[in-house]
């Protein structure tokens, strides 16, 4: 693997948490040693709730950690960036959603989300080597929006081409390309610690 055998992926779902088609669920049985953050069992739309199952899922893990995160996984990851309880190796946060538009019916409303502490999302840079995964079609974030988050994090950008929200609404289940990403962040957070 790009990270070698020591390092723990541990995957970030985003709200509607483990999908049993997703590409996150496939990679995760996948990859030896690879951890989930586990589902909420109340309040799915609390961003505290979700900020302290990622901070419990990481203080289990000995050694080192890439985060692997998706949609508001993504967001979930930059909320506990602003105050983080450890070091991280690297972070990919694939087709994060933009919360601060409206999002398409069947997702959650404005409303809720700012009640649930997720607004606005955080833009300062990541304490940790990242990568954002973009798509040009992606119903929940124009590309150009996520490729401003990128910058405001200090993330590199990848642009995955028309790929939808990469979910398997969009016809991802497995998703080949991970291995890849997975090589190219190895790279990049080997070059940000020259």
């Amino acid at each position: 693997m790009a990270f070698g055998g020591e390092t723990t992926i541990l995957f970030v779902p985003g709200l509607r948490d483990h999908v049993e088609d997703h590409w996150q669920t496939h990679a995760a049985q996948a990859i030896p040693g690879a951890a989930t953050v586990a589902p909420l069992a109340a309040d799915r739309l609390s961003r505290a709730g979700q900020v302290a199952g990622l901070d419990a899922a990481l203080r289990a893990i000995d050694g080192e950690v890439v985060i692997v995160a998706h949609s508001a996984g993504c967001l979930t990851t930059v909320h506990w960036a602003l105050a983080p309880t450890r070091t991280i190796r690297a972070a990919l946060l694939v087709t994060p959603a933009d919360i601060e538009t409206p999002l398409p019916a069947g997702y959650p409303e404005p409303a809720a989300l700012k009640a649930g502490g997720w607004l606005p999302i955080p833009k300062k840079p990541l304490p940790f080597p990242a990568m954002v995964v973009a798509s040009r079609n992606d119903p929940l974030a124009a590309f150009d929006r996520v490729a401003g988050f990128a910058d405001a994090w200090g993330a590199a950008l990848h642009d995955a081409g028309d790929v939808g929200h990469l979910n398997p609404a969009a016809g991802y289940g497995p998703w080949p390309a991970l291995t890849g990403m997975l090589g190219r962040l190895a790279d990049h957070a080997r070059s940000a610690a020259l």
